[in-house]
Formats: C-alpha cells, sequence, structure tokens
C-alpha cells in the first residue's frame, strides 16, 4: 500500500486528500497542510515510488504505469481508512489523476481543485514530451527533469518550486523514472475525454498567470464546463501552491466552504 499521513480534526467529518505530481511527493503540499487541518481532515499521499512509498513493481520489471493502476492504489488507501468521500486537490499530473478517480470512483468525489491543470499539450509541451521519451533511457533522469523543470517554469520567482521538485525527484531512481514516463503512450486519449466530458463535481482550476505552456488550454477548456470555475493567480508558474501558498489557500479553502 502507498504511503500516506493523515492529520485528524475532530471537529469535522470533512476529508480532503492531495495528490501530487510526478517526481514530487507529498512535501509538495507542506505549505497548505497547516491551513487545511484547521478546517479538514487531511490525507497526504505518496504516489507509487515517490516519497516515502515503495514502487509496486520489483525492480527489474519492465511494466509502466497506467492511470487505472495509479487510481486503484489511492482508493485503496481511502477504503483502508473507511474514507466515504473526500474533497481531492491535485497538482500538475496529479490533476489528471483525481479527474480520473472522479471519472472512476465518482461517489468518492465530493469536489476537484486543480492547481497547474494539464488538459491539453501545445506545440512546445508536446515536442517536450516527445523529446523527454527520447532520451530518458540513455540520460541521467534527474538531468532531464531538471531540464523538463526548468522549461516549464523558468522565471526567478518559479526557483523554489523548482528547487523543491527536483530535490524529491532524487528520491526515484532511473528504472522507476521510466517506469512512470510510459503514462505518456496514452495521456492524450486520456487528456482529450477529460477536456470533452462535463462532469457533475464541482471543481476549481487554479492556475499561475505565467504558468505559459498550460493556461491558454484549461482557459478555453473550463469556459464549457457547467460545474468548473478557474482562478488565475499573479506572480505564480505551473507550482501555483509552492509560488503563491497563501493567495492559493485561500481560495481554495473558501471553494471548499461554500460547497457546505
Amino acid at each position: 500500500m502507498l504511503s500516506y499521513t493523515v492529520y485528524n480534526n475532530e471537529n469535522t467529518s470533512k476529508w480532503v486528500t492531495f495528490i501530487h505530481g510526478a517526481g514530487g511527493s507529498s512535501s509538495i503540499w507542506f505549505q497548505q497542510f497547516r491551513a487545511f487541518k484547521n478546517e479538514f481532515n487531511i490525507l497526504l499521499i505518496d504516489l507509487s515510488g515517490h516519497g516515502k512509498s515503495k514502487s509496486r513493481f520489483s525492480e527489474n520489471s519492465k511494466e509502466g504505469y497506467t492511470f487505472e493502476l495509479i487510481t486503484g492504489d489511492i482508493v485503496e488507501v481511502l477504503n483502508n481508512l473507511s474514507i466515504k468521500k473526500s474533497h481531492f486537490i491535485g497538482v500538475s499530473l496529479g490533476t489528471i489523476i483525481v479527474r480520473d478517480i472522479a471519472d472512476r470512483f465518482p461517489t468518492l468525489v465530493k469536489s476537484l481543485v486543480l492547481a497547474g491543470a494539464i488538459l491539453k499539450f501545445n506545440i512546445r509541451s508536446n515536442m517536450l514530451m516527445i523529446f523527454g521519451n527520447f532520451l530518458r533511457s540513455i540520460v541521467p533522469y534527474i538531468l532531464l527533469y531538471k531540464l523538463e523543470a526548468f522549461i516549464i517554469m523558468p522565471k526567478k520567482n518559479h526557483r523554489e518550486s523548482r528547487l523543491l521538485l527536483v530535490k524529491e525527484c532524487k528520491k526515484l531512481n532511473q528504472k522507476e523514472f521510466i517506469r512512470w514516463c510510459k503514462l505518456t503512450r496514452g495521456i492524450k486519449k486520456v487528456l482529450k475525454s477529460q477536456r470533452q466530458i462535463d462532469i457533475k463535481t464541482p471543481s476549481l482550476y487554479v492556475m499561475g498567470a505565467e504558468d505559459h505552456l498550460f493556461l491558454p488550454s484549461v482557459r478555453k477548456a473550463v469556459s464549457s464546463f457547467t460545474n468548473a470555475q478557474l482562478s488565475v493567480i499573479e506572480n505564480s508558474g505551473h507550482v501555483v501552491n509552492v509560488d503563491q501558498p497563501n493567495k492559493f489557500n485561500d481560495r481554495v479553502i473558501r471553494f471548499l466552504k461554500s460547497l457546505d
């Protein structure tokens, strides 16, 4: 089972589950849990092979991850904790994962918060993915990850986010990094479905104004969703919860409390 941390709040029965992105860990939420634990019960999860979670695959396995496997691992944790319903907050790849949970297990999801959401690859991000897949077996993964992090988060005020993600990514290894890269095989089909299917789950997209790769497609998609809203935070890039934690916390908590 995945490694996880729980912060109980005996004054409420409401849960918030945090899901990080590729290469990160639950520590990416270090500026959130202090604010959120006063209002909710908190569940922080490390995805397979990340943070303190061991890989679900043996060392020599050539298998790769699928969204079905990832989602199943997360739902197993919630079932083990007898959590019947939760708000889900994801960042970057974590936004695709939490949306997949909402699609597969809609009764488990009270709302979605999608920070630095990925809904479509533009020309630059598509080339970055192709470039990464080509080099992943011949270039040390941490060098490739550093380059990708800089391309996605290039500005000086994104530096804390870059350093944090690179620090956490060092806990992976080359083989595990390649297993996660195999998600890209079917990711365009998943994203197309997530753009086109308008789910009933209340959703808040929180994007940095400087998220140059992903904000335009999110603006376009959210404008056609009936149960979603978009909040854009200035002076912030892709990892908006780290770049502007106070604004992020305020907007998300207000959104979640508005659903009571």
